[in-house]
């Protein structure tokens, strides 16, 4: 069979990668790709990111599944759009995908549904946005509605940040809008699991550094690095989040007359004291999240794709390494505000049945592997810990260069620092 993976991140080179091991498949497509998925067996890039160019090739190849990996072509409806043809696709419709593409369908949807959430107000004129900053004070949270590839989000920690982030954010143009929430304080996870519209099949969860620089200082990024699993999900607060939050949540789309299926993604915060509140919903897998996980994966991604598809979650298990996963990304010069193209990468090193690296911001120029900008590498490693996997990963990026890189050095530092 062949698969077609739209995207061009280091989320989708991992899920190729995963996709292209299944014995059952003959070819993967990654439209666009990057420089990496052009290296990986098996895998070969399209030129192609329109929806209609699309769906053409997949009804002429023909392609047995597609997997779609960023937000912006399910913002889009291409699930939609290839659904009318009758061609199988693992993803969200356009309906569904607006609890990502609208913070304030989303918010809406939790308070309706009692989902556990952050106090929020919604503006679209700067005035009143400015008025309930200054009457609820700092620390806030201030959100850009739309999609912003996980860098529309302020923690202004003082009222002259959130003041200039909603100027900026709004800036007099028609129909912006900004969700302003109440600060949370507590520790970040993720938490992944693919849904067929009633069933859920949870992923492993982990955990990403959003904070540009070391000690998660510095300004919001799409992921500087990511591990599997993250330790403050207990056995116990997972089943929460699974009782609480997912089920409630593919319960609720149903009803609102939009079932959801495809890659679902709770951002939670979770308080010292084990309270669970949703930040964010992603209608994808998170980007560096992916590529810890499939690092973990040993059951055939293929079979799960499928299981989704056909609405069979519950009647599918999925098999995971016992270790530990941790991608450590390395960034352009000038990322996150101007991200620089073209700087030559040097040592770029073979994979290992330990570590692999997966490319997001690549591609070639005069055969050798450039950078494009913004993220451009994730190494991501095993170990039988978190800590083994950390000194693995910083060990393959020795061997790694380019100009002006940037990258942080004490990714997985929370589970290393945590309290047993």
């Amino acid at each position: 069979m062949k698969l077609l993976v739209i995207g061009s991140g280091g989320r989708e080179h991992a899920l190729a990668w995963r996709l292209a091991q299944s014995p059952r498949v003959q070819k993967v497509y990654v439209a666009p790709g990057n420089a990496g998925t052009a290296l990986e067996d098996g895998v070969e890039n399209l030129p192609l990111t329109a929806i209609e160019d699309l769906l053409t090739f997949a009804l002429d190849e023909p392609i047995y599944a597609t997997v779609v990996g960023p937000e912006v072509p399910l913002a889009a409806g291409v699930v939609d759009a290839f659904r009318e043809k009758n061609l199988r696709i693992f993803g969200p419709t356009q309906a569904a995908a607006q609890l990502e593409s609208s913070k304030d369908f989303a918010k809406r949807f939790m308070i309706r549904h009692n989902i556990p959430t952050a106090k929020f107000a919604t503006f679209t004129k700067a005035q009143p946005a400015h008025a309930y900053v200054d009457a609820e004070g700092a620390p806030i949270v201030i959100k850009a509605d739309g999609l912003a590839a996980g860098k529309g989000v302020v923690i202004a920690s003082s009222s002259e940040e959130a003041h200039a982030a909603i100027d900026r954010m709004l800036s007099n143009k028609e129909g912006e809008r900004v969700v302003i929430e109440e600060f949370i304080a507590g520790e970040e996870a993720s938490f992944i699991v693919m849904a067929d519209g009633v069933h859920a099949l949870p992923l492993p969860t982990s955990q990403d550094h959003k904070r540009l620089l070391d000690g998660d200082q510095g300004p919001n990024t799409g992921g500087m690095g990511a591990y599997s699993p993250a330790p403050v999900v207990t056995p116990e607060i997972h089943a929460r989040v699974m009782r609480e939050i997912i089920m409630p949540t593919l319960a609720g789309m149903t009803r609102d007359g939009i079932p959801y299926s495809g890659f679902l993604y709770a951002g939670l915060m979770i308080k010292p004291d084990g309270t669970l509140k949703v930040l964010e919903f992603n209608c994808r897998m998170g980007d560096p999240e992916t590529q810890p996980i499939m690092m973990r994966l040993k059951s055939d991604l293929v079979a799960l794709v499928d299981a989704a598809i056909d609405g069979h979650l519950d009647k599918i298990e999925a098999e995971w390494d016992r270790r530990a996963a941790l991608g450590v990304v390395m960034a352009a010069a000038g990322y996150p505000e101007d991200p620089r193209k073209n700087d030559a990468i040097r040592g770029l090193p073979k994979s290992t049945e330990d570590s692999h690296v997966f490319h997001a911001g690549t591609t070639t120029r005069d055969g050798k592997v450039v950078t494009q900008g913004g993220r451009v590498l994730c190494v991501t490693t095993l170990g039988d810990n978190v800590r083994a996997a950390q000194r693995r990963a910083y060990e393959v990026i020795d061997a790694i260069s380019f100009d002006g890189m940037q990258y942080r050095r004490d990714i997985g530092h929370r589970a290393i620092g945590r309290k047993t």
